[in-house]
């Protein structure tokens, strides 16, 4: 069976690389001219950690990678707001979970496809998909070139998916109204003192660090924006400290010391969820079909899932695409739009601009039964994974 990808970022990469290990014929095109990254880091949990172990490669992202320790709430002044003990989801998840720059992540999962075989076709863009007389679902890039294929995967991102319009008629992102500056620090000298994720809010603002060593960390600055802009990055720094100049040193540290080159600046889009994520012959996943915000710190994870998820029922299925798209949908789409929801209320908390509003959610998050919150965010995680409350964490 032969299956074309469309998206060469994570869904699409793990996607490949999981079924190529379960014997299919695949094949990846990516838009891009080359790899590329829009985030700067991400923090692989539990439920991606073992999917990553799975598809080989999680004791070389772990190499690359480090152990935070908790989730550290901050307010503007610095003011301790509470704790997540990041271990307590690891113990009652199995896996230890792991921060890791994007770049990084990236580069392993196409060493590992590359050694199977499986090149990435890179400056392919999709002008549309239409479907043939047979029924299946035809690519067609803007030379004109069409792909047909038993299979086709829609892992073309967020921003403008020309399988999810194939599926759904509508492929427009929600902007959620706010602006996310992210970056990577590197100093020679150690900076942190803990392997600890770092989150700062303010009254419609937010500043977070993740340390992945001692003197290395991504970031990101967000602030509540009603309307869409220019991306100017010669403006970054200026932008960021005349939002931020005012906040706790390791925020300054980060502004100020991140060269402009290692910045970007992202106005931050979802999709609302869908219930459908198939049509005839082609199947959306990862940020096509369910694109969370940041604040969910999931996008990446869930993709992963998508990845292991889809192969094994395409592995066991492989003869009934309706039947196989089926199954895959009713077990991903509950879960995924759970976790796009509840990015969406946690970031309209976030980058609410009513002062009084924001003054309550900090003496809420002061109050917050923490080991609730651990034991409940590992549920939700491990949910149609074959993870085990109390498992070896070890890697």
């Amino acid at each position: 069976m032969k299956v074309a990808i469309l998206g060469g970022g994570v869904a699409g990469i793990s996607t490949a690389i999981a079924l190529k290990q379960r014997g299919f014929d695949v094949v990846v095109y990516e838009r891009h001219q080359g790899p590329s990254n829009m985030g700067a880091g991400i923090v692989v949990w539990p439920n991606a950690a073992f999917v990553l172990d799975q598809l080989g490669v999680l004791g070389e992202v772990v190499a690359v990678s480090g152990y935070p320790e908790k989730m550290q709430r901050f307010s503007k002044q610095g003011e301790n707001l509470g704790a997540i003990d990041i271990d307590a989801i690891n113990q009652q998840m199995g896996y230890a979970s792991v921060s890791v720059l994007r770049k990084d992540f990236q580069d392993i999962l196409l060493d590992q496809l590359a050694s199977l075989g499986v090149a990435v076709h890179y400056g392919h863009t999709v002008s549309h998909i239409e479907t043939a007389a047979s029924g299946d679902a035809v690519a067609v890039f803007q030379d004109g070139t069409p792909i047909c294929a038993d299979v086709i995967v829609g892992a073309d991102g967020r921003m403008a998916s020309a399988a999810r319009l194939y599926v759904h008629g509508d492929n427009a992102p929600v902007y959620q109204g706010f602006i996310n500056w992210v970056g990577v620090y590197e100093s020679e000298e150690p900076t942190f003192e803990a392997i600890a994720v770092e989150d700062y809010w303010g009254v419609g603002e937010r500043f977070g660090i993740v340390p992945i060593t001692k003197n290395k960390a991504y970031w990101a600055g967000g602030v509540a924006c009603a309307e869409l802009g220019p991306n100017n990055p010669a403006a970054y720094q200026a932008e960021l400290h005349d939002l931020f100049g005012d906040w706790p040193e390791p925020v300054q540290q980060m502004v100020e010391r991140t060269p402009v080159d290692r910045i970007n600046k992202i106005y931050v889009h979802d999709h609302d969820p869908i219930p459908s994520w198939h049509k005839n012959n082609l199947i959306v996943i990862g940020d096509a079909a369910h694109a969370p915000l940041p604040t969910s710190g999931q996008g990446a994870c869930q993709a992963l899932e998508d990845a292991w998820h889809l192969a094994n029922i395409l592995g066991d299925k492989p003869q009934d695409l309706h039947q196989a798209w089926v199954k895959f949908t009713e077990l991903r789409v509950a879960k995924t739009s759970g976790i796009t929801m509840a990015a969406r209320g946690f970031a309209s908390s976030l980058f609410n601009p009513d002062e009084n509003f924001c003054a309550a959610r900090n003496e809420n998050s002061k109050n917050t039964d923490f080991a609730q919150v651990a034991a409940a965010m590992a549920r939700g995680w491990s949910q149609y994974l074959p993870l085990s409350a109390d498992g070896d964490t070890s890697v």
